[in-house]
C-alpha cells in the first residue's frame, strides 16, 4: 500500500519505481482516529505526513482558543512540506477527520530524495504555491465576503475537488463555519437557505448541487 499512495501522490510523481520504494522503506506507518492530532502548531517538525487513507482538516488556532480550518487534504496527499525546507515549527495543526493511515518520511530521509531528485522540491514549490492562493482567498473572502458568498464559494470547491456535483459532505457543520469564520448555526440557516432557493439538495450527509451557475453568482458578488 505504501508504493501504491506514493506513487499516487503528486510530490513523487516524476519518481521511478526503484526511487519510490526506497523511499517508502524508510516511512513510518501512522494511523488516526477521528479527531486525533497528527501534529501542533509549534511543535518541532518531525518529517512530512504522505496520507494513505483518509482525510485532515489543517487549522490554525488563536490564543483565546478560537479555531479557523485552512484547508481539508485527502488521500492521496502530503502534509507539512514548508518547515522541511526553512527549518521552523509545524506552523499549523492537523487533525483526522476520519481513520487516517499516514506515512511519516523523517526530514533526514526527505532532504537527501530532494538532493537526489531536484524534480521533488519544485513539486514541493507548486504544491505549497496552490495552498498559498487558497490562503489568500479565505482571507479575501473573511474580510469582504459575507458568510452567504463564502460558503457558496466553499461548496463550489468541495465539488471541484470530489469531481461532481453529488458528494459527502467532507466537513462537519461545525468544522465548515470555522474554516468561514462563523459559527454552525449561520452555516446551518444559509445551507437551509440554498435548499429552499433550489441551489442545493440535503440528504443526510451527501450535497448536491443542482445550480452551479447559481452558486457561482453568490460567489462572484464577493468583490463587488
Amino acid at each position: 500500500m505504501k508504493v501504491d499512495t506514493f506513487s499516487r501522490t503528486s510530490l513523487f510523481a516524476g519518481l521511478g519505481r526503484t526511487e519510490i520504494e526506497a523511499l517508502a522503506q524508510r516511512a513510518v506507518e501512522k494511523r488516526f482516529t477521528p479527531g486525533q492530532i497528527l501534529f501542533q502548531e509549534g511543535e518541532e517538525c518531525a518529517g512530512l505526513f504522505v496520507l494513505g487513507q483518509g482525510s485532515v482538516k489543517i487549522f490554525k488556532t488563536s490564543a483565546s482558543g478560537r479555531e479557523i480550518m485552512l484547508a481539508v487534504e485527502t488521500a492521496p496527499s502530503s502534509v507539512a512540506e514548508v518547515p522541511l525546507f526553512d527549518g521552523g515549527p509545524y506552523p499549523a495543526s492537523v487533525s483526522a477527520i476520519d481513520e487516517v493511515v499516514a506515512y511519516l518520511i523523517g526530514k533526514r530521509d526527505f532532504r537527501q530524495v530532494c538532493r537526489e531528485h531536484p524534480e521533488v522540491p519544485l513539486k514541493v514549490l507548486a504544491v505549497v504555491g496552490q495552498r498559498l492562493r487558497h490562503l489568500v482567498g479565505i482571507v479575501q473572502s473573511v474580510t469582504f465576503g459575507s458568510v452567504r458568498q463564502r460558503l457558496a464559494r466553499t461548496l463550489l470547491e468541495f465539488g471541484d475537488q470530489a469531481g461532481r456535483d453529488v458528494f459527502p459532505l467532507p466537513v462537519t457543520h461545525q468544522e465548515l463555519a470555522l474554516r468561514l469564520g462563523t459559527v454552525r448555526e449561520v452555516v446551518s440557516r444559509n445551507l437551509s437557505r440554498f435548499q429552499a432557493e433550489g441551489l442545493v439538495r440535503i440528504q443526510s450527509r451527501e450535497i448536491h448541487l443542482l445550480d452551479c451557475a447559481g452558486l457561482q453568482r453568490e460567489a462572484e458578488t464577493e468583490m463587488s
